[in-house]
């Protein structure tokens, strides 16, 4: 009964305790900046689910950024293809030349894209396929022979990393 009564005569101080500090001083500058960075943060988050595609595609490169996959290969996505996120490059399946990419959340990804933060098991190699829905994170510079660059999309297998690399990207940090 002591210990409630002490705890009662305690909560009542620390209620009182804002009263007392309360001020009409315009809220901290680092408050409205924290608050922008996490809108931010929410409308690329937004955009990432809204953009998100099934890679489904031939590895054409292993570069140290991630998987360039040659994507649009929609038969991935089907039975018995579909067991694993990695099919090995001795199966036989060929790219929808006719594949339109659509405009909403999972539909296939078709073109070249570079796939980064992927499953480290199985293991992938090189003209391996591969079947995973990502994330849009931004742009990469492909190089597909010596002194030839191209510019293609980056997706991201975990939303975490394409939000941090979507914010990168619209922010790029000081150096």
């Amino acid at each position: 009964m002591k210990s409630c009564l002490i705890a009662g005569v305690l909560w009542g101080a620390l209620a009182l305790q804002p009263l007392r500090a309360q001020t009409n001083a315009p809220a901290p500058a680092t408050t409205n900046q924290s608050a922008r960075l996490v809108e931010r943060g929410e409308q690329v988050r937004n955009a990432c689910i809204e953009g998100r595609r099934t890679i489904c595609g031939r590895v054409v490169q292993v570069t140290r950024d991630g998987l360039v996959v040659e994507s649009g290969y929609t038969s991935l996505t089907l039975p018995p293809f579909n067991r694993s996120w990695v099919v090995r490059a001795s199966v036989a399946v060929s790219r929808d030349e006719a594949a339109v990419e659509g405009r909403t959340p999972g539909t296939a990804g078709v073109g070249t894209v570079l796939l980064t933060d992927y499953p480290k098991r199985p293991a992938v190699k090189l003209y391996d396929y591969v079947t995973i829905v990502a994330y849009p994170s931004g742009e990469y510079q492909y190089e597909p022979v010596p002194g030839v660059r191209k510019k293609i999309r980056r997706f991201a297998a975990k939303l975490p990393v394409a939000v941090r690399l979507g914010l990168e990207a619209l922010d790029p940090p000081a150096k």
